[in-house]
């Protein structure tokens, strides 16, 4: 399983964020600290203020910072929720399967058990757990 370059900034954006609780950030200063696209990040910022995660000022001191309680987050919810889908194999979407063996194939079921499996080991760290050594990751 591969997460999406989408999930996978939004984390970053809220590592970054989460480490730099106490500073307002900006787009343009997480897109030059991780090097990725400004557009890019504009969207993913605009997705986590939508979920609540981070909170967004405009005009003359604006900018954006983590929201209370953020970094509480579970990782594996985070991420089953910024994630399109948990889909791995084309049977888990019925309305887009074409497999000849969906109904008598056990693979599925044990797809399903690694996929919630992965979900739960994520959820047993945070997002506070992944900026533990915030000074050496953002130095």
């Amino acid at each position: 399983m591969q997460l999406t370059s989408f999930t996978d900034y939004s984390i970053r954006t809220l590592m970054y964020l989460a480490a730099h609780s106490q500073d307002i950030s900006s787009v343009g200063k997480i897109s030059e600290y991780y090097g990725i696209s400004r557009n890019h990040l504009v969207k993913v910022v605009h997705q986590l203020a939508q979920f609540g995660y981070i909170e967004t000022s405009k005009g003359r001191g604006g900018g954006i910072k983590i929201s209370e309680g953020a970094t509480t987050l579970k990782l594996g919810d985070l991420i089953a929720r910024l994630e399109p889908n948990m889909d791995m194999v084309e049977c888990f979407d019925s309305k887009t399967n074409t497999c000849r063996i969906t109904d008598s194939c056990q693979l599925k079921h044990y797809l399903h058990e690694a996929t919630r499996a992965y979900i739960d080991a994520l959820n047993q760290y945070t997002l506070a757990d992944t900026i533990m050594n915030k000074e050496i990751l953002f130095s």
